[in-house]
């Protein structure tokens, strides 16, 4: 009886993912297909799930809000886990300090020219969030970003950004219990915040 022989088969091409642009991730928003209860960000042309928050993490943000409010300047205005506009990405940081006034951002949203300070607070997000969105936030030239390391309970500054190939931040200055991180924009410094008002619990 004869062996049939079979042809080695090639490997199936998978599919290729579709990688959006930030006009066209705007243009969903904007029409709607994209809502606030999906819960998405758009990450390098990918729109990925925003990852949830406990209660550390709001508990923290809803205490520095009225804090950083009552340091800043008029000509700044803080915007809280709003779109920033990025070449590749629409992050949703936790705290943006902004150039104001609000009414510019009534038709556009912030790009990184606008911003003065980037804040996100950290718990199970903080390597993604030091990695990843420390990246964009340095290869898009935003002069300083804050991590709020609510496991750690203190504050990673991060200054001096670099872009090309391996963008990111070429200082980083740990402020811990009972330091003061110095709030500084456009070079003045305008106030400072106790670690422990920025770190008010542990996650």
């Amino acid at each position: 009886m004869a062996t049939a022989t079979l042809k080695q088969e090639r490997k199936p091409r998978l599919p290729t993912l579709y990688r959006f642009a930030v006009d066209q991730y705007l243009h969903m928003v904007e029409a709607g297909v994209l809502g606030p209860d999906d819960h998405v960000e758009l990450h390098k042309g990918w729109i990925v799930q925003k990852m949830s928050r406990n209660p550390p993490h709001d508990g923290s943000l809803n205490y520095i809000v009225p804090i950083l409010l009552g340091l800043l300047p008029a000509a700044w205005v803080l915007r809280i886990q709003s779109a920033l506009v990025l070449a590749q990405s629409v992050p949703e940081p936790d705290l943006a300090i902004v150039r104001g006034p609000h009414g510019q951002y009534y038709r556009r949203h912030p790009g990184p020219a606008d911003v003065g300070l980037l804040i996100e607070v950290a718990d199970s997000s903080r390597l993604s969030d030091r990695q990843m969105k420390g990246g964009w936030y340095a290869e898009a030239k935003v002069a300083e970003f804050w991590l709020v390391n609510l496991v750690e309970g203190h504050v990673e500054v991060f200054t001096h950004p670099k872009s090309g190939r391996s963008p990111g931040y070429r200082q980083c200055k740990v402020y811990r219990k009972g330091d003061k991180v110095p709030l500084v924009l456009d070079g003045h410094k305008v106030g400072e915040l106790a670690v422990a008002d920025l770190c008010p619990v542990k996650a």
